[in-house]
């Protein structure tokens, strides 16, 4: 297996992009974390640009940032980087950037999602950068306030400019990525490297199995908080050891009675999953989700929050919160 070399933060200038101004569009758990690590490491031009009425803009302020308008950042930035929700890129696109643009400007996304599935189509002038910190956009900030940082991922879509490497790479290393790893991908790799790790193992496989294993479990007569506890709640623990041991590391720390077992279960349950995997992958690659997540968002989400409220009242939210409150987390 080839496996790549990573740059740290050594091998990175920081200087490049400290020489330009740039514009964070959206101000949530991505906006906020990346405006955050970027100006504690350095980058002084940083402008948090916001929908007229946003109620981020209050909380930007009072982190010390300029809040402009979208079309003010087309107007005065160097580089735009895209922070709102994928599926709002192409509106943001049409709707404000694109009118009003200043030559030459550049894009960087956290996601290949809007580039790979056309949902902007920059012009010739424009550097078009991916700069990805593996992890959710909260985690971004912890493990820099920590003084640690995520992996992360850069790739050059256009370079117009000369520079556009040169600033993917400072990007990452302002965001903290130059702390733990910077490894090199294209667009399409991320994009379908997210969204098929999140439907098929890390969201929907995972709450899938939690889901089922706790309808089994209350089936065969177990207690609903019982089967809460061996089914969801303790995800969190098996999730930590993989994170730092690995899944043979896990295999180790846990107890042999579950190991035996689980080496049993594991080829059957890949066997039946197989076909699943296999569909999404189709279904991804070929853009059909895409498609029907634009189409979704801009039916106001109905499908999205139709998901959500019939997740909401599965029973094993009413367990949980049971268990939540007992323990003093919520």
């Amino acid at each position: 297996m080839n496996l790549p070399d990573a740059l740290y933060d050594r091998d990175i200038d920081l200087a490049p992009l400290q020489a330009v101004t740039l514009a964070i569009i959206g101000y949530g758990n991505h906006g906020r974390s990346h405006a955050l690590n970027l100006r504690d490491s350095g980058v002084k031009g940083v402008l948090v640009a916001l929908r007229d009425g946003s109620p981020s803009a209050d909380k930007a302020r009072g982190d010390g940032f300029e809040v402009v308008s979208l079309d003010e950042a087309a107007r005065r930035a160097d580089y735009v980087s895209i922070l709102a929700a994928d599926e709002a890129h192409g509106a943001i696109w049409t709707g404000h950037i694109a009118p009003n643009r200043k030559a030459g400007q550049g894009l960087i996304f956290c996601h290949g999602f809007s580039i790979d599935y056309d949902l902007i189509d920059p012009p010739a002038d424009c550097d078009v950068i991916l700069a990805a910190a593996k992890g959710p956009g909260g985690a971004v900030r912890e493990s820099f306030e920590r003084g640690g940082g995520l992996t992360g991922f850069w790739a050059v879509h256009h370079d117009a400019s000369g520079q556009a490497e040169t600033i993917a790479k400072a990007y990452l290393k302002g965001l903290g990525c130059g702390r733990a790893g910077i490894f090199a991908t294209s667009f399409r790799e991320e994009a379908l490297a997210d969204i098929l790790g999140e439907q098929a193992v890390l969201v929907g496989g995972m709450c899938a199995l939690a889901r089922q294993g706790y309808e089994t479990l209350v089936a065969a007569g177990i207690s609903p908080l019982m089967a809460y506890i061996d089914t969801v709640h303790e995800l969190k623990y098996i999730a930590e050891l993989i994170h730092r041991r690995g899944i043979a590391g896990m295999y180790a720390a846990i107890s042999d009675t579950a190991e035996f077992g689980a080496h049993e279960v594991e080829a059957r349950i890949a066997d039946a999953v197989k076909p699943v995997f296999d569909d999404i992958v189709a279904d991804v690659v070929s853009g059909d989700f895409a498609r029907r997540w634009v189409a979704d968002f801009e039916k106001d989400r109905a499908g999205l929050h139709a998901a959500r409220a019939n997740a909401g009242q599965h029973e094993l939210e009413e367990t949980g919160r049971y268990l939540r409150k007992a323990l003093g987390l919520e």
